[in-house]
């Protein structure tokens, strides 16, 4: 089981991650405040702009501050350890 950072010592297991994507489209915006009704929302931004939407497999939305290029960047770092 392999975990990455998004931001402030927060981590997700890389396994869970369906996608990461960037907060801006409408849709994203939506699925996010249904997870936030739906209690399925993490936010991890510890107050600043959110920049990054991540998405699991277990319908869990995660909100982080970082970017979804330095996520990714992250993911795949950790891939090749």
């Amino acid at each position: 089981m392999k975990f990455v950072n998004i931001g402030f010592g927060n981590v997700v297991n890389i396994d869970k991650i369906v996608t990461v994507v960037s907060p801006d489209s409408a849709p994203i915006k939506r699925i996010a405040q249904i997870s936030k009704s739906a209690s399925t929302l993490v936010d991890a931004t510890f107050g600043r702009k959110c920049k990054a939407v991540i998405i699991t497999d277990s319908e869990y939305v995660v909100l982080s501050s970082l970017t979804p290029e330095t996520i990714t960047a992250r993911i795949e770092e950790a891939k090749d350890e």
